[in-house]
């Protein structure tokens, strides 16, 4: 298991980086390596909510289910998520600062099935690619791109 947290400083209110964060259908927009995302069932974002991604180069066989087991608007979130590879669990943490909100992620990742001879590169590279995702939320966040989208 890979154990892996970081932090972001992002100009925007806590509220506005929770809701983009919360609703799974935003991250093909900040983030390259998902390509679509989709809420399954009824209801609204919230504690229970069920998301079904796909990563680029994956197709079907990688589809990954996040599942919201915590929501705290605008401080906390708890997601696990599930694919044939990979299992994630881990909370996301939004601190109100100053002009802005202070993300941070700690996740335990592990690699299942055969992909799990991989876990030692998971280790490795994990980190960057984590940090890679939340600072490109920044800079969605930060260039008002999220004003103008709808889900």
């Amino acid at each position: 298991m890979a154990r892996i947290c970081g932090e972001v400083t992002i100009d925007a209110p806590a509220e506005d980086v929770f809701d983009v964060v919360a609703d799974e259908r935003n991250e093909p927009r900040y983030n390259p390596r998902i390509i679509s995302a989709e809420k399954v069932g009824e209801g609204p974002v919230g504690e229970g909510a069920r998301f079904v991604a796909v990563p680029r180069g994956m197709r079907a066989r990688g589809k990954m289910v996040l599942e919201v087991l915590e929501y705290d608007r605008p401080r906390r979130l708890h997601n696990v998520v599930r694919s044939s590879y990979l299992q994630v669990d881990g909370t996301l943490t939004f601190e109100e600062l100053e002009g802005g909100t202070r993300l941070r992620w700690d996740w335990d990742m592990r690699l299942v099935g055969p992909m799990r001879v991989m876990s030692p590169v998971l280790a490795l590279i994990g980190p960057a690619w984590e940090r890679r995702n939340w600072v490109g939320l920044k800079r969605y966040l930060e260039s008002g791109a999220a004003a103008g989208d709808e889900n």
